[in-house]
């Protein structure tokens, strides 16, 4: 078990006033505008199912579905960066010896790098399509790269998030920093993406449920009673 320091300051506003701090609110926001940005703002959606998808189906793509990706999606990077470096101020000089604590950080900013990559090539979508306003730089093949591009892109750069996911639940049910309830919650990405990526070779169902993890778990955080937070 992780010993919780006394006299680091990240949270003594919560101790002395009993106000309960607000940082684990960047990560619901993150979770919020991630599912956004990647759920429902995906440029599939609208687009008839077909046997064989080819370059016709890059005139079925809403552009303001693609840009809306883009606005939510960069919304969240900038989100997860905050939230990042809140968990290195706030957290990690409670929990000193634990490894776990700094990989959730690192983590974090490693999603942020990947998911830039995931969401700007929904702008770029955006752009290129036949109604954006770099609609003739692209014809229909080169439009089916970005589209191919989106097919995973929003999804990939979400491992970070669930690499977090472990980290937390090493803390909730090893260190007992964090409540054990959040712990068995953040063992569940983590173990659907294994099998997931393990079973069937899928690169990113981790954009599935990291938004659903950062949601859950921080709302946790803000609400909850976990050693970090005290």
């Amino acid at each position: 078990m992780t010993t919780i320091d006394p006299t680091a300051t990240g949270s003594t506003a919560h101790q002395d006033g009993g106000v309960r701090p607000k940082w684990p609110l960047y990560g619901v926001g993150a979770g919020l505008l991630g599912a956004i940005a990647t759920l429902f703002a995906d440029v599939r959606s609208g687009t008839q199912q077909r046997e064989f998808v080819d370059a016709t189906i890059t005139d079925e793509v809403s552009r303001g579905i693609a840009h809306l990706g883009l606005v939510t999606g960069f919304a969240t990077v900038v989100l997860l960066l905050v939230l990042a470096a809140a968990w290195r101020r706030q957290v990690e000089p409670r929990v000193p010896g634990s490894t776990a604590a700094y990989v959730v950080s690192g983590a974090l900013t490693a999603s942020a790098a990947g998911l830039t990559y995931g969401y700007g090539w929904k702008g770029a979508m955006a752009i290129y399509l036949p109604t954006g306003m770099d609609k003739k730089s692209f014809g229909e093949d080169g439009l089916f790269v970005y589209y191919m591009l989106n097919d995973f892109g929003g999804f990939i750069g979400w491992l970070g998030v669930v690499v977090a996911a472990g980290a937390v639940a090493w803390m909730a049910l090893r260190e007992r920093t964090v409540s054990r309830w959040i712990g068995w919650v953040s063992l569940v990405p983590v173990l659907a993406v294994v099998l997931f990526a393990g079973i069937t070779g899928l690169p990113g169902f981790q954009g599935v449920v990291g938004p659903v993890w950062m949601l859950v778990a921080f709302l946790g955080l803000a609400l909850g009673r976990s050693a970090i937070v005290r």
